[in-house]
Formats: structure tokens, sequence, C-alpha cells
């Protein structure tokens, strides 16, 4: 039996759906050990690559077990917040502002402050925790998601808004 129904994701899912796989691929510990190793930070890709592992996520146990949990922490909830962001602000969308280009910006925004919210909340589980360290931590978030958040905004735009 064919299906004469199409399937139109919605922005939250998709936008989420983009969000993991960065986490998964570009947070690996395979990629920030090359980005490490192989970039400098004082060169235009060099800081585009680090900014892109800033959400890393491992499993070495020679790290404090509480800077693992924080970092790994960080990731999750910046996929969850990512999803919480573009849930919120799609609803909040006024009727004039409707449109491919207010879902772009909507998405990119949402992905700045889950980044930025993420690593502000996660930075107090650290061993260095404090307000600086998370302010420090938001900050990283908030880059992350200004470099990386046009490529979940274009992945969600023009989806079915919830």
């Amino acid at each position: 039996m064919a299906l004469t129904r199409t399937h139109r994701r919605t922005a939250t899912g998709v936008g989420t759906l983009v969000a993991f796989i960065l986490v998964l691929v570009f947070g690996s510990p395979i990629f920030v050990d090359w980005v490490s190793r192989n970039t400098r930070s004082d060169t235009a890709g060099g800081l585009f690559l680090r900014t892109l592992s800033w959400p890393a996520w491992s499993f070495n146990s020679n790290a404090a077990v509480r800077d693992l949990l924080a970092q790994d922490l960080k990731a999750i909830l910046f996929v969850v917040f990512v999803g919480v962001f573009l849930t919120v602000l799609a609803g909040a969308e006024l009727s004039r502002a409707r449109g491919t280009v207010a879902d772009f910006f909507n998405g990119w925004g949402a992905v700045i402050f889950a980044a930025a919210f993420a690593g502000f909340l996660t930075a107090f589980l650290s061993v260095h925790a404090g307000l600086y360290a998370a302010l420090v931590w938001a900050l990283g978030g908030a880059a992350y998601g200004l470099i990386t958040g046009w490529i979940i905004a274009l992945a969600q735009m023009g989806t079915r808004r919830p």
C-alpha cells in the first residue's frame, strides 16, 4: 500500500537532530584531539574548528570526575536546550514575522541561547565552579552558537512549526 500523504518534520525535530549530529561528530574525542594538535588558535580556521569542538564529550578516566560530568552534561544539555528554545521561539513568532527569514533568525537565536545556557549551568559542576567560570563557559557557548547556529537554522527553515 502506497502512502500518498507526505510527512513534514517539525522545526524542533530537525533542529534538535542537527544539533545532536554536530555534538556527536565535532564534540567527539577524536575530533577534539585532532583540532588541539593540528590547529592554532590565532588563525581563522583554527578558531572556527576549536569553536566547533566546544561541546566536547569524553570518557577519559584521567580527568577529574566533576569536570568529566560537567563536560558530558554540557553536550547533553545543549541538545536538549536547542529543542526547548526552538519550540519556545517558534511559538512566539508574530503573524507578521512568519517566513523563512524569521525562521532562520529564530533558529539561530535559539542555538545561541541554548549553548550559552548549557555552558552557564554546567560550569557550576566543574572543579573550578564559580560565577567567573560560569560566565566564561556561557561565553564559549554563545560563541559556539554564533558559529554553528546558522547550520541548524538553515536545516530547520521551512519546516512545519509546532
